[in-house]
């Protein structure tokens, strides 16, 4: 399965970015094959308005079927849901770090959005 987690920086030894829409970077993981991609994101995050719209957009391009990241708002709540990929909040630690609780199911499927717009 392919996943974003939301990063600091481009490898899998990054530190988890608690935003979902003003990440500073995207990492592309399969899950299957353990093939790793940055996607940077700094258009977004330096986005007046729109960031978590932009970014579920962006998920949805590369093929995501799930992101990991600490929050995320509502509008881009409801985007990545629209788009069919399932959100997972509470992501901590090194994006590795991030897979692995994934993989291990400790990341449950976020119902809900779990902070207001335009979070920072």
């Amino acid at each position: 399965m392919k996943v974003i987690v939301t990063t600091v920086g481009p490898t899998l030894d990054s530190p988890v970015d608690p935003r979902f829409g003003r990440a500073a970077m995207f990492l592309l993981v399969d899950t299957e094959t353990g093939a790793v991609s940055a996607h940077d994101n700094a258009q977004n995050l330096n986005a007046a308005q729109g960031a978590g719209i932009q970014a579920a957009e962006a998920a949805s391009r590369l093929g995501a079927k799930a992101v990991l990241t600490g929050h995320c708002g509502p509008k881009a709540f409801r985007a990545l849901h629209a788009a069919g990929i399932q959100i997972y909040l509470g992501a901590r630690g090194t994006a590795r770090e991030a897979v692995e609780q994934f993989t291990k199911g400790l990341l449950k499927p976020a119902g809900a959005a779990d902070v207001a717009g335009h979070w920072a």
